[in-house]
C-alpha cells in the first residue's frame, strides 16, 4: 500500500497514536516542513532564500572576519526576521505541546530556528535547538544576550551592523551559520535523549542535513521504534517502522485526537 494513499494515512495515524499512547519516552524531531506549514519559507526549496542569495556569503568566517560580511548578513536578516516573527504555531507545534502536557512526549529535537515550539507551549527545557534560535543574539566579546527584536529595531532605524549595547562588541545571531559547529552541549543532550527514546518520530524533515539527521539513527540503533511523517521520501524510510506521506500538522492533529480519546478511555 503506497504510504501516501488515504487508506495508508488513516492506518498510519491510528498506529502512530497507539505508539504515542504506549511509549514511555517518545521523542519528536522536527524539520523545515513543520515551519513551512506556519508560512515560513523553506530556504532550500525552489524560489527560497538560497535561490536568491549565495549561501557561501553567509558563513561564520565571513561574519566574524569582516564588517562587510556582517553587513550582508544583517541585510538578509532584516528581510527574513519579520517573516519568522509574524508566523504563528501550526497544528504540529500545538499537537506536540499537548502531548507534552499529557506526559506523552519527552522532548522535541528541532532543526528549526523560529521559536514556534516554545510559542506553542513547549517549555524551553523540552526543546533542543540544534541550529539555534532566531529570536536571540549574543555578544562574542562580553557574552551579553541581546533580543533580536531590539536589534531589528536598530536595523529599521538605519544601523547597518548593530553592535553590543553593553560593550560595543561583535554581536552574532544565536542561529548557526554555515561553517559553524553546532552547540556541543545541545548536540550531546539531543544524542542522549534520542538514544534513550523508545519512540522517535520525525516530522517534516527530509533528513538531508547532517549532523542533525544522525539523530534518528541514534534512536534506531538503541532499539527505538522509528516513525517518519514527511511529504517526500527520506533517506531513512527503509529503516523506519512506520512511514506516513502527509503534512505533519494534519497527521499530528489527528494523532492527538486519538491519543486524547485513548487516555480518556484508559486504554
Amino acid at each position: 500500500m503506497p504510504p501516501g494513499s488515504r487508506t495508508a494515512r488513516v492506518i498510519g495515524v491510528s498506529r502512530l497514536a497507539a505508539l504515542f499512547a504506549e511509549a514511555r519516552r517518545p521523542v519528536a524531531f522536527t524539520g523545515a516542513g513543520v515551519s513551512t506549514e506556519s508560512g515560513i519559507p523553506d530556504f532550500r526549496s525552489p524560489g527560497g532564500v538560497w535561490a536568491r542569495f549565495d549561501p557561501s556569503e553567509f558563513t561564520y568566517q565571513n561574519f566574524v572576519g569582516s564588517v562587510e560580511g556582517r553587513r550582508r548578513y544583517w541585510a538578509l536578516g532584516r528581510v527574513v526576521y519579520p517573516v519568522l516573527r509574524a508566523a504563528a504555531p501550526g497544528a504540529a507545534h500545538l499537537a506536540l505541546a499537548e502531548l507534552y502536557r499529557r506526559g506523552r512526549l519527552d522532548c522535541c529535537i528541532t532543526q528549526n530556528i523560529d521559536d514556534l515550539h516554545q510559542r506553542a507551549g513547549l517549555p524551553p527545557v523540552a526543546v533542543l535547538e540544534l541550529h539555534g534560535n532566531a529570536t536571540r543574539a549574543r555578544c562574542l566579546d562580553c557574552g551579553e544576550i541581546c533580543s533580536r527584536d531590539e536589534l531589528h529595531a536598530r536595523l529599521e532605524q538605519g544601523v547597518d551592523v548593530p553592535d553590543c549595547p553593553a560593550c560595543g562588541g561583535l554581536v552574532k545571531p544565536h542561529t548557526i551559520l554555515f561553517g559553524e559547529a553546532m552547540p556541543s552541549a545541545v548536540v550531546a543532550a539531543a544524542e542522549r535523549r534520542a538514544a534513550a527514546a523508545d519512540l522517535f518520530v520525525v516530522l517534516g524533515s527530509s533528513l538531508a542535513v547532517y549532523p542533525a539527521a544522525y539523530m534518528p539513527l541514534h534512536a534506531r540503533r538503541a532499539g527505538a521504534t522509528l516513525a517518519i511523517v514527511n511529504l517526500e521520501p527520506t533517506r531513512l524510510d527503509d529503516q523506519a517502522d512506520l512511514v506516513i506521506r502527509a503534512p505533519a500538522g494534519e497527521v499530528m492533529a489527528a494523532v492527538v485526537d486519538e491519543v486524547r480519546a485513548r487516555l480518556l478511555q484508559g486504554g
